[in-house]
């Protein structure tokens, strides 16, 4: 008689751990551990960065990734509704911007906002100088993706609730904004946290910008500190500091979306 599934399985795995173990072993010895602490962990440069790194460069991705989402959310809202609209041109408006900007790399936005106004509006500056640009073309990027998730969870709430709302004499934009949108934003609270943590990751295109001591992110901080020691370790001390920043949001998602499977 052949082998049953659950003893398959129990030697498939028993396999992977095998490997798994091999290579981890090979990687270990076949490592060169002194050049890799000298030029991806010396704890000098490492220690050289701080408080800067956390104060400023930290705080400032922080700052203008919160300010890029808020208003990709207001924008993104705004399109999304747009979308769902009985009147075509702001059909067709809002169709255009979303495929505009979910088609064109964040890289060109912020050349467009950095390079290209500048040239064709000459002495026009976007207000709120590197703050605003960024939060402008961070907004703009994630409205087009933003704005697709929440007509999604419009489209997803229960026509009924409209229903039940236009018979109690709402109209049908008091039903939208205290019935519907509210429901909406409870199921598209996960991906908007991943829209989020995308958001986090583009703000270090904020160095096209340009920057100055007290505007610099947390990229641009780690290339100025690898330029200067010819070292690796900023990198690795600036990609911990995206970790502090990402992986709680990580959590958060995976929880509520743990939550709402249990829901359902």
């Amino acid at each position: 008689m052949g082998m049953s599934p659950r003893k398959r399985a129990r030697i498939s795995r028993g396999v992977q751990y095998v490997v798994l173990a091999v290579v981890v072993v090979v990687i270990v010895l076949s490592a060169d551990w002194t050049t890799i602490k000298d030029k991806f962990a010396d704890p000098d440069i490492a220690l050289a960065m701080f408080p800067e790194v956390i104060t400023t460069a930290l705080k400032n991705t922080i700052i203008y990734t919160a300010c890029g989402f808020t208003f990709g959310l207001a924008l993104g809202l705004v399109l999304a509704l747009m979308r769902l609209s009985s009147v075509g041109p702001y059909r067709w408006m809002a169709t255009t911007f979303i495929e505009f900007f979910r088609g064109v790399p964040a890289l060109v936005v912020f050349l467009a906002l950095s390079v290209g106004i500048p040239t064709a509006f000459p002495g026009y500056v976007v207000p709120g100088d590197v703050l605003g640009t960024a939060t402008l073309a961070l907004g703009l990027v994630g409205a087009a993706y933003m704005a697709e998730t929440i007509r999604a969870g419009i489209q997803a709430v229960p026509k009924g609730q409209t229903e039940a709302a236009r018979s109690l004499g709402m109209s049908g934009s008091r039903a939208m904004v205290s019935i519907i949108i509210p429901q909406a934003f409870r199921i598209i609270l996960p991906p908007l946290t991943n829209e989020l943590i995308l958001l986090t990751k583009d703000s270090s295109l904020v160095y096209l910008l340009g920057y100055t001591a007290s505007t610099v992110e947390l990229t641009s901080f780690g290339r100025q500190a690898l330029n200067q020691e010819k070292n690796m370790t900023p990198i690795v001390v600036i990609s911990l500091c995206y970790l502090l920043i990402t992986v709680p949001l990580s959590i958060v998602v995976r929880r509520m979306e743990a939550r709402a499977g249990k829901a359902r």
